[in-house]
């Protein structure tokens, strides 16, 4: 039986309540203890108060532009994923893991630096090869020691060797690399690992993902992740999801909701995913989805961070305080 189906039913609200209560976990990582729902209205997730949006808040306030500031908080006072630095990742995640803790909450981050990332694209880089990856894995995992925390691993990796982007010469090097950074990462004791899949606006038969996502080691993590950093809609996520999952023996999956408020935009398809205007923040960070096969709504990308330098913006992943402040003025909660 693969650790996946063990755990399957789990919740990560569970997991945060075994560290509120002090419980451990016997061998298996079977949760002890009564089952329980997440703190803070559903979102046991940790909020960095030293974000950018905070510390944009700190300065909308100072200008006097306290709409603005008020507008902002819906970004600033919810948890938002980290992505670790790709040289070392460790200070990161060890600041992650420490304001976690000492909230008790569960970290929330995203390993993203598989070689040959993004396709040369704009978030193109990763580590430089294979050996340099796992030792990049190795630091990150070990940061994270025994805290509580949710790992989406690898966005974009999967689906680009379905799409061909990935060249064929790194196909099967790409597959063992995920395989192993699944594997390192599940021998932390409270680490939940989530692989992701891409959205369904991207690869639009799920079915083409089912092998692909078992050669890269799904059974051995805990479910998929869907929409990191796009724009699909709730419910076409869900329905893409539940057919995948029927695939997968039933795998549970995590959704980003960072800015999905409105939907994708309309037309230019090819270019709708970057930085697209008109967007909302969606519903917010929670592990009380209301559907058994979706584990959480997660905001993995940081909602006012670049996409890239499409439509006037600046580098991928730097933030960008007017795109934020529209993302929040339209959002609905």
């Amino acid at each position: 039986m693969s650790r996946r189906t063990a755990v399957i039913g789990l919740t990560l609200a569970t997991a945060l309540l075994l560290a509120l209560t002090g419980c451990g976990e016997p061998a298996g990582r079977t949760p002890v203890g009564p089952s329980g729902t997440g703190a803070a209205g559903g979102a046991p997730f940790w909020v960095d108060p030293d974000s950018d949006a905070a510390r944009q808040v700190e300065r909308y306030e100072a200008q006097g532009r306290t709409a603005d500031a008020k507008a902002l908080r819906r970004i600033s006072e919810r948890p938002v994923a980290d992505w670790p630095a790709h040289d070392d990742p460790v200070p990161d995640v060890a600041k992650v893991v420490r304001g976690a803790k000492a909230a008790a909450r569960t970290a929330v981050l995203v390993a993203y630096n598989i070689p040959h990332r993004d396709c040369g694209m704009y978030s193109a880089g990763g580590a430089p090869d294979g050996a340099a990856y796992r030792d990049w894995v190795d630091a990150f995992a070990g940061a994270i020691g025994d805290a509580h925390a949710v790992v989406v691993l690898e966005p974009d990796a999967v689906p680009h060797l379905v799409d061909g982007c990935t060249p064929a010469q790194y196909q099967d090097e790409r597959y063992r690399l995920l395989s192993g950074a699944i594997e390192r990462l599940q021998r932390q004791p409270h680490t939940r690992v989530y692989l992701d899949a891409g959205n369904p606006a991207w690869i639009e038969d799920p079915g083409k993902l089912v092998e692909p996502l078992r050669r890269a080691g799904l059974a051995h993590a805990d479910g998929f992740a869907l929409n990191v950093s796009n724009f699909q809609t709730n419910d076409a996520v869900k329905g893409f999801g539940a057919r995948l999952s029927g695939m997968l023996d039933g795998a549970h999956y995590t959704v980003d909701t960072s800015r999905n408020g409105h939907g994708p935009l309309p037309g230019d398809r090819d270019q709708a995913w970057c930085n697209p205007p008109g967007r909302a923040l969606g519903t917010p960070p929670t592990d009380r989805t209301g559907d058994p096969l979706v584990d959480a709504y997660l905001w993995i990308k940081r909602p006012g961070e670049s996409d890239g330098t499409c439509r006037g913006g600046p580098a991928a992943g730097t933030w960008w305080p007017d795109y934020a402040l529209g993302l929040a003025h339209r959002a609905k909660d």
